[in-house]
């Protein structure tokens, strides 16, 4: 996934940046062909910079304010003496008000009225500019708007979607049709969109260039969601004189037999991260692997609970689910941590046990599926999740429960809300092992003292950043391991940790 601009700090699903526009209309009474004179000059200019070449280019149009703002491209591009095809899919008799009037713009420099166009839409032009569906699309695409999206798609040119990829849910991230607009660039104004950056929707966007067309601060009058940024990482800086004791002990609970990696994994990457002193409950088999990967880890022999208790009650925090399994010797040991009254955080097969309904989370444990996962504690598949990655988070941060959503786009939900999203991280991190370090993380910040909402945000932020870090370091495709490593550069650098 390409990154959305490094100016934006929060992003809002496509229904907010409808009231936004609405509102810089009616209560600041900037109007709207104004805002959308806009929209086309700071399209034009990202087409111009990112294609100085280009000697054509093609407009396709619906008949909505998207289509709008794509007729003001055409217009200047005209202007700027390069050759325009406009192809009009729907009945241009539907334009009107601003979109109208930005149709008359284009016209009075194509001298040609606008008319809808004959299939089959072949888009001629070096550049296709995808202005035909926005923000307010809901429910499946009709027919010939997808005989369009697939027209633009088998060009084979570069693609620059106006506001957002057609066929994409600008709220959710959602695939609107199986095949939406697959853009090399998106330029979104107003608010930058949620649905832009989570979800199947990255596959399809490119490069996300945020415009906010200049609309004062005042506009913008709900918070969003935070894009994360590190904030807070400044918090794992240790006091020179500082003992291992004082960064909290952390416990982790997994590793059925044949799954000891998982758990080996999440055990290094809390380390990694400053606990100071990890105990990893794990089957005996385990043991002597995993001390000989990392002596530092305490490995303890684990039959039941009850081998545990001394454990529990030295923890600052508690994380379970790596390898745990789902038979009886992990539902057990799940049942026991969910009861200990300590900071805790759930992933893997412990969330597989949750959802099986033999165990209940107490309030302010963070849950960590991936959509898999998710979809199962919700009662519907992981397509749904995909689908509707805002409301499956917000669902899933119920009874006081601190949700991370993994993914691209990871979101973070808490008490019903959705409260950030990362947009840092790569493809290459789905992979085994991943979620474990993740977990290793999260858990080492609950240990270190962290409130479960800062150490989900911190935790997925320092994963993500890991990844990129080793994606980088690397010609072959990363393993988990090297997420491990890279913690060294993307958290540990950061703020100043050192070892004792």
């Amino acid at each position: 996934m390409r990154r959305l601009t490094r100016n934006v700090t929060r992003v809002f699903t496509g229904a907010e940046s409808r009231a936004f526009d609405t509102r810089a209309i009616e209560v600041f009474e900037i109007p709207g062909i104004r805002l959308m004179h806009r929209a086309g000059r700071a399209t034009f200019e990202v087409l111009r910079d990112r294609w100085p070449t280009a000697r054509s280019i093609t407009v396709v149009c619906g008949a909505g304010n998207n289509a709008g703002d794509g007729y003001v491209v055409a217009g200047l591009a005209r202007d700027a003496g390069l050759g325009v095809d406009i192809l009009q899919v729907g009945d241009p008799g539907k334009l009107n008000g601003d979109a109208l009037d930005a149709a008359r713009f284009a016209q009075a420099r194509l001298g040609a009225e606008v008319a809808r166009s004959a299939r089959p839409w072949c888009p001629a032009g070096d550049i296709v500019v995808d202005a035909l569906l926005g923000t307010g699309v809901r429910g499946a695409v009709r027919a010939d708007f997808a005989d369009a999206i697939a027209a633009i798609n088998a060009t084979g040119k570069p693609v620059l979607a106006v506001d957002v990829p057609s066929g994409i849910d600008a709220d959710t991230g959602g695939l609107l049709t199986p095949n939406p607009v697959r853009a090399d660039v998106t330029v979104t104004f107003v608010a930058a969109k949620l649905g832009l950056v989570t979800g199947d929707a990255v596959d399809y966007v490119g490069e996300v260039v945020f415009d906010d067309l200049g609309l004062p601060c005042a506009v913008y009058d709900t918070v969003g969601v935070r894009v994360l940024n590190g904030e807070g990482v400044e918090t794992l800086n240790r006091r020179r004189g500082a003992h291992k004791g004082d960064s909290g002990r952390l416990l982790i609970v997994g590793g059925e037999t044949d799954m000891g990696g998982a758990v080996a994994l999440a055990g290094e990457a809390a380390l990694r991260t400053g606990a100071g002193l990890v105990s990893v409950a794990t089957r005996g088999e385990n043991r002597a692997a995993i001390l000989a990967r990392r002596p530092e880890l305490m490995v303890r022999a684990t039959r039941s609970p009850e081998d545990i208790v001394d454990l529990a009650e030295r923890a600052s925090a508690v994380a379970v689910g790596p390898g745990l399994g789902r038979g009886t010797w992990g539902r057990e040991l799940l049942a026991y941590c969910a009861n200990v009254g300590k900071p805790l955080v759930v992933d893997a097969d412990g969330l597989n046990i949750v959802a099986d309904g033999d165990v209940e989370l107490p309030a302010q444990t963070v849950i960590t599926p991936h959509p898999g996962e998710a979809g199962r504690l919700l009662g519907q598949n992981s397509a749904w999740v995909q689908a509707h990655r805002p409301a499956a988070a917000t669902a899933l941060a119920n009874d006081g429960k601190v949700a991370v959503l993994k993914g691209a786009g990871t979101l973070i939900a808490e008490a019903g809300v959705l409260r950030s999203i990362c947009v840092d991280g790569n493809p290459g991190m789905a992979t085994a092992g991943s979620g474990d370090v993740l977990t290793g993380i999260v858990g080492a910040l609950l240990a270190r003292g962290l409130a479960p909402t800062m150490a989900a945000d911190l935790g997925v932020w320092l994963h993500a950043r890991a990844g990129d870090e080793a994606a980088a370091a690397t010609a072959a495709v990363p393993v988990a391991s090297d997420f491990v490593v890279a913690l060294r550069l993307s958290g540990s650098r950061l703020a100043g940790v050192h070892g004792d």
